[in-house]
């Protein structure tokens, strides 16, 4: 019967679109892998790819075939992260991870506590965007991270949603947007938009590119400072804009829609190497709810 080896190619090869791309990614011979999936198909009884084109295409029986084998992959690295830890006992030091725009004052008191019930653990803390922390997390280092959430999050990691940050759209109190209420979101195309970004030009699900004129930052502090001077319009963590709202350098954008807002939620995730140790339960215990 067909073994993990196969299905990793035949998963890669659906993944990645030809057999000598799937034999890159995972560092075989193509040989290898055509022989893998030949193999599958006789345990299977049946031809998983049409090979008539230049790209093997999915058959009807593949792509039935597809989300059970997707599904056993998940658990077969869920087992062997498992197997891994088994004997792993609590890190020296662990990093939380927090990205810009979630209030770093909201954590605090769970922070007190880990260090009250771990008082050898050395806690380090990082500042980043979330794609940049859920690059990070590939390296399986002990790592927690606090992020908004996203559509598509890495099978190898585990996560709970611990609360919402609201957001809404700000502009200088002198930018041409203040002078005018927008009928609807459309009219913003007009004038430049300044969007979050990772450091690999990714950017969030809920951030939107709406305008065709764009300028990045990978963090919200940055972009706070580029509404300020008038640079454009941005989706804000309220917290973030709450001082320069106050001191009246930039408002909230007046639209015909007064409530435009976005609640995002907030993630806690770990790399599943980790999150069954104690000290990593504890702090997503400790995280709840706490936004």
């Amino acid at each position: 019967m067909f073994n993990i080896d196969q299905l990793q190619a035949f998963v890669t090869t659906v993944e990645t679109g030809s057999f000598s791309a799937a034999a890159r990614q995972l560092n075989k011979a193509q040989s290898v892998i055509s022989q893998h999936i030949i193999n599958l198909e006789i345990d299977c009884n049946t031809a998983l790819f049409d090979r008539s084109g230049r790209y093997p295409l999915l058959t009807h029986a593949g792509q039935k075939l597809l989300s059970h084998a997707q599904a056993l992959l998940n658990q077969h690295q869920r087992l062997q992260n498992s197997a891994l830890a088994l004997n792993d006992n609590t890190p020296s030091e662990i990093t939380i991870a927090l990205d810009e725009g979630i209030p770093f004052n909201s954590i605090t008191a769970a922070i007190d506590q880990l260090q009250s019930q771990y008082p050898n653990v050395t806690l380090e803390f990082l500042s980043a965007s979330s794609f940049d922390i859920i690059d990070m997390l590939k390296t399986e280092q002990p790592l927690t991270g606090i992020i908004f959430s996203e559509l598509n999050m890495p099978t190898y990691l585990d996560f709970e949603c611990i609360g919402t940050v609201t957001f809404d759209l700000y502009v200088a109190k002198k930018h041409p947007l203040t002078q005018l209420k927008c009928k609807n979101i459309d009219e913003l195309r007009l004038h430049r938009q300044l969007l979050i970004r990772s450091r690999n030009t990714q950017t969030s699900s809920f951030q939107l590119k709406i305008s065709p004129d764009v300028w990045f930052a990978d963090n919200y502090f940055l972009l706070l400072e580029l509404v300020i001077q008038g640079h454009g319009w941005c989706l804000l963590p309220n917290h973030v804009a709450a001082d320069s709202i106050k001191s009246a350098e930039i408002v909230k954008l007046p639209l015909e829609f007064e409530e435009m807002g976005w609640q995002a939620n907030v993630d806690v995730l770990q790399h599943q190497r980790h999150s069954d140790l104690a000290i990593f339960k504890t702090l997503r215990s400790l995280l709840r709810n706490r936004l």
